[in-house]
């Protein structure tokens, strides 16, 4: 990315839930935020795959795609990603030929290759309902791409008995497609970095579970590359979690409820829903040094700041891994007072990054005035 060039955004939303709401609530404020960030000219918006996860309500992609593309107008809408092994190849290209026929050119399919749960809701899964084997990953990913192509795809049925060729059988995800949902594929090591680049395929890294390994991955894939029917050149974007309020002060206080939950999350402790700003700085101070220390790291790697200096930042990173879209994952906590079927701290911190970053339409947002009091389910 060149220095002043144009800076596109997108959102990753895992639909949080905390302890002043329920899933209905976590739902309706992920929509409103969705609806803001549609109006502020977001590139995108994706929805996370997690299960049985006591503050995470992103259970079912294709479904909250459907919700979200429902309730905006323009941006585009899609998963960050569906975990391939939990399902059948089939039902995921049925279910995008349906979100794509239904919203054309604003549907994303993002593939990750992560079961996105524990081994007990993994064997549940396949208990339930047919999943396909992680090993056929490279497989799945490429009979998904045959299904969603308008001209579908062929299985070969019988042969190979008494000089039989076996005939052949026609396969759609939906009857007359007009175009298909494009393809991209999402990691956090060399693996899926290399599988993109062998199939020309789009590819992020999923920068915000660490911030490691970064350049590695998208020097793998930009170097291994091969140009396909569907992507001429390599094509990738950052992914940060960014928390963002008028002062650095009241951004800290916000992140404070998301950084305890990941903290715990990757220490091995019990987890619940995620806590208010205030039940966050109450515990503070009983939070044991090893968690303490976990957070502070944390909160290196994250954009938690003020407008001007987390704009600088994210920009930074844009040039740094040269990408000219970065996918903020807002990770703002709520206070007790705020409505449960919005998010304020959410949405305030994509308004305060727009205002900073984004072009709509050869026009800045930049200099507007951007009312953190209209939000767009009022």
């Amino acid at each position: 990315m060149k220095a002043g060039s144009p800076l596109k955004l997108s959102v990753l939303d895992l639909v949080p839930v905390h302890t002043e709401q329920s899933s209905s609530d976590a739902i309706a404020a992920s929509i409103a935020l969705a609806k803001r960030a549609d109006d502020l000219g977001f590139e995108r918006y994706w929805v996370a795959e997690h299960h049985n996860m006591p503050a995470v309500a992103a259970t079912n992609p294709p479904v909250l795609i459907g919700i979200i593309a429902a309730n905006t107008d323009r941006i585009r809408v899609g998963s960050g990603g569906v975990m391939l092994p939990n399902h059948s190849p089939l039902v995921i290209a049925e279910q995008f030929a349906v979100l794509e026929a239904a919203f054309p050119a604003r549907i994303d399919l993002g593939i990750g290759r992560a079961p996105g749960s524990d081994p007990v809701i993994t064997a549940l899964l396949r208990s339930s309902g047919a999943t396909s084997d992680v090993d056929e990953f490279p497989k799945n990913v490429q009979d998904i791409r045959m299904l969603l192509s308008p001209d579908g795809a062929t299985l070969r049925l019988g042969g190979g008995r008494g000089g039989d060729s076996g005939r052949d059988y026609a396969i759609k995800a939906t009857p007359l497609a007009a175009a298909a949902s494009p393809i991209w594929l999402l990691g956090s090591s060399d693996y899926s970095a290399r599988l993109a680049a062998s199939l020309g395929l789009p590819y992020v890294f999923a920068h915000h579970f660490s911030g490691e390994g970064t350049a590695q991955a998208l020097a793998l894939y930009r170097d291994g590359f091969t140009p396909s029917e569907d992507l001429a050149a390599p094509r990738t974007f950052l992914t940060v979690n960014a928390v963002v309020a008028d002062t650095a002060e009241e951004a800290r206080a916000l992140a404070l409820p998301q950084l305890q939950q990941m903290a715990r999350l990757r220490s091995g402790l019990p987890l619940g829903p995620q806590v208010t700003v205030e039940e966050a700085a109450a515990a503070t101070a009983d939070l044991p040094p090893a968690l303490q220390d976990l957070i502070d790291r944390m909160s290196e790697r994250w954009i938690i700041d003020a407008p001007g200096p987390a704009a600088t930042r994210i920009r930074a990173l844009a040039a740094q891994f040269g990408v000219d879209e970065v996918m903020i994952s807002p990770g703002a906590g709520s206070s007790v007072p705020d409505d449960p079927r919005t998010a304020p701290g959410r949405i305030r911190t994509l308004e305060l990054l727009a205002a900073e970053l984004v072009t709509i339409r050869g026009n800045s947002v930049a200099g507007s005035a951007v009312d953190p009091n209209v939000h767009a389910n009022e």
